[in-house]
């Protein structure tokens, strides 16, 4: 099958995995309108989803090396569909945040196993630009999430948000199981439940990368997680607005997948990471002292979806060479640490914003960032493969 077809129709299901999983923060106000709870309370429908988000990597690289990547992609998907359309009849917080958990239970298979099978079809010279393409068609999902969603919110209500991306689910789910059937899918009968995992914990390689994506998901969704909230408080904009200004994260990002293979090869990874992180910080403290000029906060949000891709992206390649014949393993964990990471992430901001203010929590998150650049720049072996961890996991 062709290699761009292959891309698209995975792309599409991270598209709309991604849409969903972002657009709360833009509609995140109007949702604790309607529901009549405050900005903060209702943050914990984002919690909610990313837990079982990143909990669930674990059991689904698993799944995925036992029944095939492209089976459990297909069959997620099609239960994601269900789940969102639930979260459309939510009457409570308490109904949607379970609906929302649902919904990042079955969600958490899209995006680590599209990119360990990206890791088995592509080789390795063709990898970086093959998952940087890959996640640019997710993230633009998640940036026109942005305005789709609020224009939605805007002109009907959340409720109808949810409503649309169910539909637009049914439509991948039926690429996939029609031509996406296509997509070469191999099974690992031999693969173990626990055994790849504690491998790749044991390896300090690897655990570095893991640690690092950890504290990247705590600090950077916890800051996007609020930018819905700190722009409508800010500026009083109603949801179409908000949407239209959180556009420039996907875009950005979408900018940065297409090129993060070519400043891989001019820079190296741990450049990359190190530079996204640090736009990343940059974007926290823009918010924090200037987040009163429009124009900043654009350029804010711009930053942090560029940094962000530039980032993550680089770190995802170097997961994908960890286990070459547990790939699936590889991917769910790294998106286990980051998706968990950012669940904690959240809650913090939540109590954050609730003692205190938007800015605070975008000085406390931007320090953190700047850590973790830090960190990334002072790692030495982490950002080469290791053929030892090869053998040892395949």
């Amino acid at each position: 099958m062709d290699k761009k077809k292959i891309i698209l129709i995975l792309g599409l299901a991270g598209f709309v995995a991604m849409a969903d999983n972002w657009v709360v923060s833009p509609i995140l106000p109007s949702i604790a309108q309607d529901l009549k709870v405050d900005v903060a309370s209702a943050s914990i429908i984002i919690t909610a989803y990313m837990l079982p988000f990143g909990l669930f990597q674990l059991l689904y690289g698993y799944l995925a090396e036992r029944l095939g990547k492209r089976q459990v992609i297909t069959v997620s998907i099609s239960l994601f569909t269900i789940a969102t359309a639930l979260c459309a009849f939510a009457f409570s917080l308490s109904d949607l945040a379970v609906y929302r958990a649902l919904t990042g239970m079955f969600a958490a298979a899209v995006m680590p196993v599209s990119l360990a099978l990206i890791g088995d079809i592509f080789p390795m010279e063709e990898r970086q630009s093959a998952i940087g393409s890959f996640m640019g068609i997710s993230f633009l999902g998640q940036g026109l999430s942005m305005a789709i969603g609020g224009s939605i919110a805007q002109f009907l209500n959340w409720r109808g948000v949810f409503a649309v991306y169910a539909g637009l689910a049914v439509i991948s789910s039926v690429l996939l199981f029609t031509i996406g059937r296509k997509i070469p899918s191999t099974k690992n009968k031999e693969s173990k439940a626990l055994k790849p995992y504690i491998t790749l914990l044991k390896n300090p390689s690897s655990l570095i990368i893991y640690a690092l994506v950890v504290f990247e998901g705590v600090f950077l969704i916890g800051s996007f997680s609020f930018l819905g909230g700190f722009i409508k408080t800010t500026f009083n904009f109603n949801n179409f607005a908000v949407g239209m200004v959180m556009t420039a994260f996907g875009l950005m990002a979408l900018l940065a997948g297409r090129k993060s293979g070519t400043i891989v090869a001019k820079i190296g990874r741990k450049k990359t990471a190190a530079l996204g992180l640090s736009f990343a910080f940059l974007a926290d403290i823009l918010l924090a002292s200037m987040g009163g000029f429009l124009p900043i906060v654009v350029i804010a949000v711009g930053l942090m979806g560029l940094g962000f891709m530039m980032a993550h992206s680089t770190f995802l390649t170097i997961a994908t060479e960890f286990a070459a014949k547990a790939r699936g393993i590889a991917m769910s964990l790294v998106a286990f640490c980051f998706m968990g990471g950012g669940g904690i992430g959240t809650a913090i901001g939540g109590k954050i914003v609730g003692v205190s203010s938007f800015e605070r929590l975008f000085i406390v998150y931007g320090l953190g960032l700047m850590l973790v650049t830090l960190s990334t720049l002072l790692v030495k072996s982490s950002f080469r493969m290791s053929a030892q961890l090869q053998r040892s996991i395949s």
